[in-house]
């Protein structure tokens, strides 16, 4: 994984040793600036036109959520997502969590926050628990609006990966505020990595703005990816892409 990784750029040696750290001890690694202001409004762009031309089948390739806009199988929806699932040091930090095993896009999904709305009981991306480093799965939320803690932003429990439960089991009630949860915050451009079965959520959006996001996941490559990429790709997308994108995407 690491050679074909590294046709992206990725490598062990773009995280340093304090990166390492975060990651296996607190479950979660922001990396700002990784999308340029110029990359940002491009992305935004694209993501708003496709919420206004889906209307109410956005995210039907993957989840729908009340109080949000959602949008799914980004992929095969414009080259500019690439930006999402193909950068060297998000790449890095997702291959640290999954051991640098064979691994597949899980998703490529927006969410947009709606103003009132957004708030999710804290919960974990996989079907139950996993013992500290069998992990399967990791997720990347790309800050498409500065993230604060007025909009929104994701709360996650530091250090919740290596419990061995999921929240739904563990608490009376996973939507209340947890005692050791943290806002994620940060500007448009940063790229959050975090072990899926870190405990998370979003919370409510205070404002009268939407705040919007990409959330690029990836799986061990013998588990079932959410949107199965090759039941939906055009065959110009397939054209597009390189022998290792295709890879990944398991197409």
């Amino acid at each position: 994984m690491v050679r074909l990784l590294g046709t992206f750029g990725a490598s062990p040696a773009l995280l340093s040793d304090q990166d390492r750290v975060q990651l296996d001890e607190q479950g979660y690694l922001p990396l700002p600036g990784l999308l340029d202001p110029e990359a940002v409004r491009a992305v935004v762009r694209r993501f708003d036109e496709l919420v206004t031309a889906e209307g109410d089948q956005a995210g039907l390739e993957a989840h729908r959520e009340a109080g949000t806009d959602r949008l799914a199988n980004l992929v095969d929806k414009d080259p500019v997502f690439d930006l999402c699932w193909n950068n060297p040091r998000q790449l890095s930090a997702i291959a640290h969590v999954l051991g640098w095993q064979p691994e597949k896009v899980f998703s490529l999904n927006g969410r947009s926050a709606l103003p009132g709305r957004g708030h999710q009981g804290l919960h974990v991306d996989w079907p139950g628990a996993v013992a500290p480093g069998e992990y399967q799965i990791t997720n990347s939320i790309w800050m498409l609006d500065d993230f604060t803690p007025e909009n929104g932003a994701t709360r996650v429990v530091p250090g919740s990966h290596r419990w061995g439960q999921v929240p739904g089991d563990a608490l009376a009630d996973p939507a209340a505020p947890h005692p050791d949860q943290v806002l994620v915050t940060g500007t448009a451009g940063t790229c959050v990595v975090f072990n899926s079965h870190l405990w998370h959520g979003g919370t409510l959006n205070r404002t009268d703005a939407p705040r919007r996001a990409i959330h690029a996941a990836f799986v061990r490559r013998d588990q079932q990816q959410q949107t199965v990429f090759a039941d939906y790709m055009h065959d110009s997308t397939y054209q597009r892409l390189t022998p290792e994108q295709r890879y990944l995407l398991a197409v």
